[in-house]
């Protein structure tokens, strides 16, 4: 099996089993696990100028991505136009530029504030790694290989069909740039560390969770009405 084989074919199916056994593990055996861990109330400034910009910036991209490979025609027929390429491609790179800026501010926060730092884990910092890592990728492609829209559901969305039925075709990831590929492999390695973050929080929580007050306020509103008489 070679190098290739080994990122794109072994590598998929032994992640999928990990996340599925890993996490079911975690949420059956060990829920209190199961929480962010919110430093909010310890530090709230720069939480707000990092969190807001990464959540929402990487959860854009992401839909777009699943968009992308789940109905890959509707990136073709829109990118027929090239004003539309063009401002996709662009608002796609300022998402990432946007989003690259929050998680700059989230470690520095993490680093720089005494308080959070003395409650950051070690995998805090590796999830947060593999996330500027796959950013910075993602825009190294966006700069050096245009127009990934365009030809990325082309490839990558019949690669990852292939993987789905279980007849693998990592030849049509032979070929593309190597940060291409980085870019794609390092998807895989943050989701085979994902059960054993934090992250894994966010498959319990009610889609209520992203429109709900931070906790800072939730205290505060809780405190007010106790001290009501």
């Amino acid at each position: 099996m070679s190098w290739h084989e080994l990122a794109f074919v072994a590598t998929p199916y032994a992640v999928i089993l990990l996340v599925v056994v890993a996490t079911t593990y975690r949420v059956r055996h060990r829920k209190f696990s199961v929480t962010s861990l919110s430093s909010q109330l310890l530090e709230r400034d720069k939480l707000y100028w990092g969190s807001v910009p990464f959540h929402w910036g990487i959860v854009i991209i992401l839909l777009g991505h699943l968009v992308a490979l789940v109905i890959p025609g509707s990136f073709t027929a829109w990118n027929s136009e090239p004003v539309r390429l063009y401002a996709l491609e662009i608002t796609g790179l300022a998402l990432a530029v946007w989003t690259l800026g929050g998680l700059l501010v989230l470690l520095w926060r993490r680093l720089q504030s005494k308080r959070v730092r003395a409650v950051t884990t070690p995998m805090d910092l590796v999830v947060l790694g593999l996330i500027i890592a796959q950013v910075v990728t993602g825009m190294m492609v966006a700069l050096f290989y245009r127009f990934g829209s365009f030809w990325g559901p082309e490839v990558f969305a019949p690669y990852i069909r292939s993987l789905l039925i279980l007849d693998p075709r990592p030849e049509l990831l032979a070929d593309l740039a190597i940060v291409v590929r980085v870019h794609a492999f390092l998807f895989f390695v943050f989701l085979g560390v994902f059960p054993f973050t934090r992250l894994v929080h966010v498959i319990t929580v009610p889609l209520q969770y992203i429109f709900r007050p931070w906790q800072r306020r939730i205290f505060v509103e809780r405190n007010r009405v106790r001290s009501t008489p």
